[in-house]
This record gives C-alpha cells, sequence and structure tokens, in this order.
C-alpha cells in the first residue's frame, strides 16, 4: 500500500518509505511461538474435574493478554512507524493510537550521517542521524534497513532538491524581469 496521497503536494513523489529493520519483529515472533505452545501444552495437561473448563479459560486469557502485550503490539508499532522520502522532504509518522510525526524539507537538512555496529552490518541495518536548520535539533532513526544507503539517497535527494529549486528561482526571476529566450527554435 503506497503512502497516503494526501500528505503529498501536487509535484511531489514518494522516492523510498521505509519501516524499522524486520528484524525488529524477531522477538515479537519468538514469543508468539513461546506463548502459543506454552498455552497449548498447558491446556493439554489441565488434570480432568470440576474446575477443568474455569482452569482452561484462566489459561487462555493469560495467553491472550500476553500475546497482547508482548507480540501485537511491538508489530503494530512496527506496522505503523513510517519514514517515507519524498522529493521535496522527510516524513516520519509513528504511533498506533496516538500518533505523532515531522517532516523536515530536504533545503533544511544540513547533515545526514550513520552509524553502523558490527551486529547492524551483518544485518544491513543502522541508525540514521540527520540534522536539519531549526531549533529542533538532531533527528535520530534507529533500525533503519540499509542505513548506508538511505543515508547516500537522502544526499543525492538534497542535491537533487537543491537543484530544482534553483531552477524554479531561475525562471521566476526571468518571468518577473520579462526576459525571454530569444534564441531561434529548431525546426520541426
Amino acid at each position: 500500500m503506497p503512502y497516503p496521497d494526501k500528505l503529498l503536494a501536487e509535484d511531489e513523489e514518494v522516492v523510498r518509505h521505509l519501516h524499522p529493520h524486520w528484524l525488529t519483529l524477531f522477538w515479537p515472533v519468538v514469543w508468539f511461538l513461546v506463548i502459543v505452545g506454552g498455552a497449548s501444552f498447558g491446556l493439554a495437561v489441565v488434570p480432568a474435574g470440576r474446575q477443568q473448563g474455569v482452569v482452561r479459560m484462566v489459561v487462555l486469557a493469560v495467553a491472550l493478554a500476553l500475546l497482547l502485550t508482548v507480540v501485537l503490539v511491538p508489530v503494530l508499532r512496527w506496522k505503523t512507524t513510517h519514514y517515507v522520502i519524498t522529493t521535496h522532504r522527510l516524513l516520519f509518522r509513528e504511533g498506533i493510537l496516538s500518533r505523532h510525526g515531522r517532516d523536515i524539507g530536504l533545503s533544511r537538512i544540513t547533515d545526514v550521517s550513520y552509524r553502523q555496529s558490527l551486529w547492524d552490518r551483518i544485518i544491513n541495518s543502522g541508525t540514521l542521524t540527520i540534522e536539519s536548520a531549526g531549533e529542533s535539533g538532531a533527528t535520530v532513526l534507529k533500525q533503519i534497513p540499509d542505513s548506508e544507503g538511505v543515508q547516500q539517497l537522502l544526499n543525492l535527494m538534497i542535491e537533487e532538491d537543491a537543484d530544482r529549486r534553483a531552477q524554479e528561482s531561475a525562471g521566476y526571476l526571468g518571468d518577473s524581469y520579462g526576459y525571454r529566450s530569444t534564441a531561434p527554435q529548431p525546426p520541426l
């Protein structure tokens, strides 16, 4: 599913849409397997008797509560965290019930750096630090897949955005002062 078009300007296009690295889902999957296995075992070993139904319901309720907190919440957090690079800006959106986000215009970004530990290099992940003009300070994005590639892409997009703005400014100034190209047009 592409990023919502309602957040994009007319001439803006999504270049790259990321979620945190997929390995952030490793522990929720492990917990899912442990909880389902443990609950299945617990339901199977409940002794027969008058309280069997109640005990099974308690085991099932505990398993569902654990699944909700240690599996579903991290998966939803991963799914609802968006890092979007467009032709004009960088967007961050995160949150399940309450959301927060930040948009940084490419022209305001002053530095993009990345950091990778040995483990991050093995799994092709890392941390991006984005410094921008303004009072909000550096933005740190953790667990970014292909952090080195994203850093290079951001630097390229910043250069292209500067070129686009320069061309728009030159066109605007030319129109404002009545300069028109007087060069002969090639024949069709």
